[in-house]
């Protein structure tokens, strides 16, 4: 997700929400034919950028492998943010992803 309208646009008017270690902005209706999704990992909690591109990569993954999941119709923008001071593991963040999906469906 990319552009300054898209992402003001989504943090006016998107729902959000929380599960364990991680936070979500979410926005139905966008009218494009692909969801998009955007990863924050704030510097604040991780200095060193080798571990919040780590994190970030887990994140991507993690959607990527679940994005088939989402029953949700005309376009979708979701923001993904960390939440939590410790570098969790690829099944940790496998499983807040997949809850944060399940929400987002309900």
């Amino acid at each position: 997700m990319c552009g300054k309208t898209s992402i003001s646009k989504l943090l006016a008017k998107g729902k959000h929400g929380n599960v364990p270690n991680m936070r979500y902005l979410c926005l139905k209706g966008t009218g494009n034919e692909e969801n998009r999704i955007m990863v924050s990992v704030p510097k604040k909690l991780f200095k060193r950028a080798v571990k919040r591109n780590l994190l970030k990569r887990r994140i991507r993954e993690s959607y990527r492998k679940q994005k088939h999941n989402l029953t949700v119709e005309g376009g979708l923008d979701v923001l993904f943010m960390y939440s939590t001071k410790e570098v969790l593991s690829y099944e940790q963040i496998y499983q807040a992803v997949g809850q944060i999906i399940n929400k987002i469906n309900e």
